[in-house]
């Protein structure tokens, strides 16, 4: 997906260099801005540090450029400019400034473009273990309306926003992404650095094109992941410019003088008590995404083992999950990362070897005890040196391997946690 920011920032520069070139450099500016955005959401994704390096070294450049070509016309205006550019000015006035405003709104959008999910994330409502009432209620409120439309007819409408609440690492970004998976609507995903900017009134902007572009492009799905970065409860010590945000949040999310229907407000938080009141009252539903019950945990450990080979049953993995109470879904990946590397740590201390059969049917060495029949005495180091690391099978992972982990793994959610969570669902939430 970032390839594609990647040639769009290149498309930008190259339009911008030719106005540039040609001294056209309200145009130009405007035109390296949004080359800068869409090369900053490509570093976001970049995992080349090379490719990284390379990138920053451009957009460094081409920041500079921006940074001289906004003096010049800074001083220009300042001057009173040359005839030419005055004559813009004016007419641009005489057209109420329309130019200007569409370049404007060009670029603020250029500026959300990461925004919109493009690739599927390829996550199904089967792969979220557990949570059935809320992936019941997020089907009632995405597929639904797209798929049924003549059941929404009169005073029925269709669910305007979520609320998804919860301790970290419970899976509400993951519902979220197999939410944009399932759903046949356009999927916007954004968090408070998408939508919070250094120039004054130009946060404001963004919030109400991100609605004008969900609107535009409805069936949509808002979804804003911490939400309460963004809304969290106005005070006394509040900047103006955090105020302004939240009340054209209120505006939008409120739909006033705008056809909202199609648009649903997908939010997620940890912290729940932290989101502004106006705001959380806006939420229709506001579900708690609790620690994962025991058969939940089952099917998670299921779930990230995935297809490595491993010699589990069923009862081993009802076991796994009766041994991991309080662990979160993150906990639970974390856990199961930790045991993939197991039996690369046994093969890497092993000091016997014995003959086996690799999946392609050829002929392999794995780890064995040296009490072993056929063991052979060798180790990681010689076969590498021998030229035959190629021959080495790593063997299957086993119900050892997690009882050794599970010694070593830690819950990262506290019952005084918890705690907060279940206060506010029986003031605000319902169950998830």
């Amino acid at each position: 997906m970032y390839t594609n920011f990647k040639d769009k920032a290149i498309e930008f520069v190259k339009e911008a260099v030719t106005e540039d070139t040609a001294g056209n450099y309200e145009k130009a500016l405007s035109l390296y801005i949004n080359a800068l955005e869409y090369f900053k959401t490509h570093l976001k994704y970049e995992k080349n540090p090379r490719a990284k390096e390379a990138i920053t070294a451009k957009f460094e450049e081409y920041l500079k450029r921006a940074e001289e070509v906004r003096k010049m016309l800074d001083n220009q205006q300042s001057n009173g400019g040359n005839q030419a550019m005055g004559m813009q000015k004016r007419d641009g006035k005489e057209n109420g400034g329309k130019d200007d405003s569409d370049a404007e709104k060009q670029r603020l959008r250029a500026s959300l473009g990461s925004a919109i999910v493009m690739d599927k994330p390829n996550i199904s409502w089967d792969d979220v273990a557990g949570l059935e009432q809320a992936k019941e209620a997020l089907k009632e409120a995405v597929v639904l309306p797209v798929k049924f439309p003549q059941f929404f007819t009169g005073k029925r409408k269709p669910w305007s926003g979520f609320l998804l609440y919860g301790p970290p690492g419970t899976g509400k970004s993951y519902l979220a992404k197999a939410v944009a998976t399932e759903a046949d609507s356009t999927f916007f995903s954004v968090s408070s650095s998408d939508l919070v900017s250094k120039w004054l009134g130009e946060s404001e902007k963004l919030v109400a094109n991100l609605f004008n572009m969900a609107r535009e492009n409805a069936p949509s799905i808002i979804f804003i992941d911490e939400i309460d970065s963004l809304c969290s409860a106005r005070g006394d010590n509040e900047s103006e410019a955090a105020r302004r945000i939240k009340t054209e949040f209120l505006v939008q999310m409120q739909g006033v003088g705008h056809n909202s229907d199609r648009v649903l407000i997908l939010g997620a938080t940890n912290l729940p008590y932290s989101l502004d009141q106006a705001v959380r009252r806006r939420f229709d539903k506001r579900i708690y995404i609790p620690l994962p019950e025991e058969h939940a945990r089952a099917t998670m450990f299921k779930i990230h083992l995935g297809e490595t080979p491993n010699d589990l049953t069923d009862a081993d993995f009802a076991e796994l999950a009766r041994k991991t109470e309080g662990l979160s879904g993150s906990d639970v990946a974390v856990v199961v990362k930790d045991v993939l590397f197991q039996p690369v740590r046994r093969t890497q201390d092993a000091t016997h070897f014995k003959p086996t059969e690799k999946p392609d049917g050829s002929a392999g060495w794995i780890a064995c005890a040296p009490s072993d029949p056929k063991a052979v005495e060798h180790t990681l180091t010689q076969f590498a040196e021998e030229g035959l690391a190629e021959q080495v099978v790593i063997p299957p992972i086993c119900k050892s391997d997690f009882d050794v982990v599970l010694l070593r793994a830690r819950p990262t959610v506290s019952s005084d946690d918890l705690k907060v969570f279940e206060n506010f669902t029986e003031e605000f939430g319902e169950e998830g």
